[in-house]
């Protein structure tokens, strides 16, 4: 199910930049992000996944990494990551990690850049993409999605006159 819905550009930006200014730190990781955008709860206590996914600006030069929270799973791709996030937890589990198809050969068993979730994910890509794709045990059901996206379109327009009001 895809629900377009309009989001904040605070939400799907490149968190890494944004991280980086807020703090000051240059060692941001990737869990860094990830918490940064937990810790907001976009959709309150609900688990959900976080889509990163590269972008590359209108200069065709400069990439930046979409930050995406969302309730369903997309389709996998190369070039992204997935996350599932509990908030209020510490916990933060790992769907799939597929980098680019021409840096696949860097990953494999010997490599000093060896990665077993990396190489897994790229299995189940290409053998078996269906259970990367699948919903998960505790994933919500349509209708709960439902009703959180029409919940925070509603408080989106109500913001929206509110500005306009102003």
């Amino acid at each position: 199910m895809n629900q377009g819905i309009k989001v904040d550009r605070l939400e799907t930006h490149d968190r890494y930049k944004e991280f980086t200014k807020k703090t000051g730190q240059q060692s941001i990781t990737i869990a860094d992000c990830c918490q940064d955008l937990i810790n907001q709860r976009p959709f309150g206590d609900t688990p959900f996944y976080i889509f990163v996914h590269p972008r590359t600006d209108e200069d065709g030069v400069t990439k930046r990494l979409i930050w995406q929270p969302r309730l369903t799973k997309p389709k996998a791709q190369t070039n992204s990551m997935l996350f599932k996030a509990y908030p209020g937890t510490d916990r933060l589990k790992v769907i799939w990690q597929i980098p680019p198809r021409e840096m696949w050969g860097q990953y494999k068993i010997g490599n000093v850049s060896e990665d077993k979730n990396v190489l897994d994910s790229i299995d189940k890509f290409e053998h078996h993409r269906e259970l990367l794709e699948s919903k998960e045990d505790d994933d919500l059901d349509d209708e709960k999605i439902n009703a959180i996206y029409t919940q925070i379109s509603i408080a989106a327009k109500n913001k929206t006159k509110q500005n306009l009001s102003s």
